[in-house]
């Protein structure tokens, strides 16, 4: 029996789906649901507006509100209570530093990236990297 879930999330369909799956297939686990604000580059916009800010945390708990209370609602309508984690940083990594905290991963099989990765036919780019590194099961759900 899994008791502890990690459930990466963006603002993509795919990663609710993913908690919608981890909520209704395992009712007794705990569940956390973790956004990673990506580090600033050139090629990530909402990323640099947070080296620009005083307070780094809190630019990216401003980031990570809509994709939480996307979660919640989520979860309200299951009538289940969930977990929230910001992280900061590369996605892939940041999921995989934190995964032996948990029993299982469950992660949709498309991100923010699926569109941009024409060489990935099956599974965006953090969802590849996590599914192949990770040290525990990982789920993933389209």
């Amino acid at each position: 029996m899994l008791s502890r879930i990690l459930v990466p999330m963006d603002d993509s369909e795919h990663a609710s789906h993913a908690l919608e799956y981890a909520l209704d297939n395992h009712p007794e686990a705990e569940i956390t649901v973790l956004h990673v604000v990506g580090v600033p580059s050139m090629m990530m916009g909402e990323a640099v507006s947070l080296a620009l800010d005083d307070n780094i945390n809190e630019a990216a708990a401003d980031h990570a509100e809509p994709v939480f209370e996307r979660a919640r609602e989520i979860a309200n309508e299951r009538d289940r209570e969930i977990d929230t984690s910001i992280g900061i940083g590369h996605p892939a990594r940041d999921i995989l530093d934190r995964a032996e905290d948990y029993d299982t991963i469950v992660l949709g099989a498309h991100g923010e990236d699926w569109n941009r990765a024409t060489r990935r036919f099956l599974v965006g780019n953090i969802t590849e990297t996590v599914s192949k590194r990770a040290p525990i099961p990982v789920i993933i759900v389209r």
